[in-house]
């Protein structure tokens, strides 16, 4: 029986890598658990999946390490025999979904994206059945583009005559969203809402098209679009044009692969800007930058300070 340690740089999310290094183990009889520095001569060997790379390096030496994710090597995967198991949950009891691809892989091949390197044209990978948790009626899906898959529109049929909510959360290219496509979606029980991206000028009309299509279908919640910032002014017009059509971006500064550093730091800032929501809705990016203003820190003071600015001298809220 080994020991074996565990250690990620995803604190957010679980990480399914080592959900299923950790059933692969357990299998075998081994112990499985985060690793803790203080016990470091107990482990027999320690996994180490770093996602990002820009997140910092875990600060102490560790013997017996293997290294994996796309900090590490895009190149790297777990072996066949490990890849096919059910994740072991019991690693993030906090967590009450299950997770998992029903497709790997894109037909995009945009190069600020590592995944047409690392996980190559679109293919098949799970069906709904084999990634579900018997213990949950919630799907969080990793997939870069499912809606470019015959099969991934397939299962999400599946999942618009089903009682699971779910989350596509890196984003569905919009597009890939026909009529047909927005009549599936309208008829899914997204646990928030439904996610697009929008990285360039030139995607912009077919988001807000997509917008105005899901809402005359019945579509209620939110619209949340991704936003890749990578110059200041064509990205603020992005987050202006969004905001118009009352849809929610999430603006993320553009990092080189091979770099932690964002490559204009305007766009930190503009980030800060966007990703605060009560910022975002009640002031424009402008007068956020001002310099010579003194905003409040409280939400209900922003809105306070920005209604009397409009004129309203005694808003209430």
């Amino acid at each position: 029986m080994a020991v074996i340690g565990l250690v990620t740089d995803s604190i957010k999310m679980p990480n399914l890598a080592l959900m299923k290094l950790s059933a692969y183990h357990q299998e075998k009889g081994d112990i499985v658990d985060w690793y803790n520095p203080l016990f470091s001569s107990d482990y027999n060997k320690v996994y180490y999946s770093k996602i990002f790379t820009f997140t910092k390096h875990y600060p102490y030496f560790i013997n017996n390490i293997e290294k994996g994710g796309t900090g590490f090597d895009i190149y790297k995967t777990l072996s066949h025999e490990i890849d096919i198991l059910q994740p072991d949950y019991s690693i993030y009891p906090d967590i009450d979904y299950a997770v998992g691809f029903l497709t790997r892989g894109c037909i995009r091949k945009c190069k600020w994206c590592v995944v047409p390197e690392k996980e190559g044209y679109i293919k098949s990978y799970r069906t709904v059945e084999q990634i579900v948790r018997p213990d949950s009626n919630k799907i969080i899906f990793l997939d870069n583009n499912v809606l470019a898959s015959n099969f991934g529109i397939g299962e999400i049929e599946k999942l618009s005559k089903s009682n699971y909510y779910i989350d596509f959360n890196q984003g569905l290219d919009v597009r890939l969203v026909t009529d047909e496509i927005a009549d599936l979606l309208v008829k899914i029980n997204w646990i928030k809402y439904i996610r697009f991206s929008c990285d360039t000028t030139s995607i912009l009309p077919k988001i807000i098209e997509v917008a105005e299509l899901l809402r005359s279908k019945g579509y209620k919640k939110d619209i949340f679009v991704y936003v890749l910032g990578i110059e200041p002014e064509d990205t603020l017009y992005r987050l202006n044009e969004l905001k118009k059509h009352k849809i929610t971006p999430f603006m993320q500064p553009y990092r080189d692969l091979s770099s932690s550093t964002i490559i204009n730091p305007e766009l930190r800032k503009m980030a800060r800007w966007c990703n605060r929501k009560w910022l975002f809705k009640s002031c424009s990016y402008e007068e956020y930058n001002d310099k010579k203003r003194k905003y409040p820190l409280k939400y209900e003071e922003t809105i306070k300070y920005f209604l009397e600015l409009e004129g309203e001298k005694d808003a209430v809220i």
